[in-house]
């Protein structure tokens, strides 16, 4: 071996120790760098772990506020919807009411025709008239009050029964042995109910009860 090539492997032992300490350092650099890289990423993580938290929490609060606002809108709209069934129910009864009254004013109209036929009637049987003329006239107030039957008209029952205010006009009293007091000996117009309400109340006359108690009471 020459003196060059004994020079140069001394040269090179003496460089060899370096070249481990540039492995280490290497390494060591290496393994910062994963460490750096690691931790970098677990930030990250969390980071984005952060935001999904926050996005759940946020998204639950939304939820919240729909299912308020779904059930202050349901709420709504059962108050409307129940008002317009009130209303609905309204206009029905109302159209109802119109239909079973719309013929009062006509009626009320032909009451006194039909008093004057109960008259007619009345006086042709006191007074012996002929039969046909009774019959006649029977029969005309018979067809008259069977119309107006079909249309929900009906007499007010009055005679023989309690004095009511809501459907008989009292305008006199008597003394009567056989009629209770406070019950009606007379009735002197007929009254009229129209579907159930009182369109002419009865004119009627009241007992006082028998003498005795008129005696008494004096």
């Amino acid at each position: 071996m020459s003196g060059i090539e004994i020079k140069i492997n001394e040269e090179m032992d003496k460089i060899e120790p370096y070249k481990e300490m540039d492995k280490e350092e290497e390494k060591k650099a290496e393994d910062l760098k994963e460490q750096d890289k690691k931790s970098r990423e677990k930030g990250r993580e969390k980071k984005v772990k952060s935001l999904e938290e926050m996005t759940k929490r946020e998204l639950l609060e939304k939820v919240k506020e729909t299912e308020v606002k779904a059930q202050e809108n349901y709420d709504l709209y059962m108050r409307t919807y129940a008002e317009m069934e009130n209303i609905k129910k309204r206009e029905k009864k109302e159209r109802e009411e119109l239909a079973k009254f719309a013929n009062e004013s006509l009626i009320r109209e032909i009451l006194p025709a039909i008093d004057n036929l109960q008259k007619a009637i009345s006086h042709a049987q006191n007074d012996n008239n002929p039969s046909g003329l009774v019959k006649g006239l029977e029969m005309t107030l018979g067809g008259l009050m069977k119309t107006l039957d079909k249309l929900g008209l009906k007499e007010v029952e009055a005679e023989g029964k309690p004095f009511d205010p809501n459907f008989h006009e009292a305008i006199s009293q008597q003394i009567d042995d056989k009629v209770a007091p406070g019950h009606v000996i007379m009735e002197l117009q007929k009254g009229y109910l129209l579907n159930e309400r009182l369109i002419r109340p009865s004119i009627v006359v009241i007992s006082q009860g028998n003498s005795k108690n008129e005696a008494k009471g004096a």
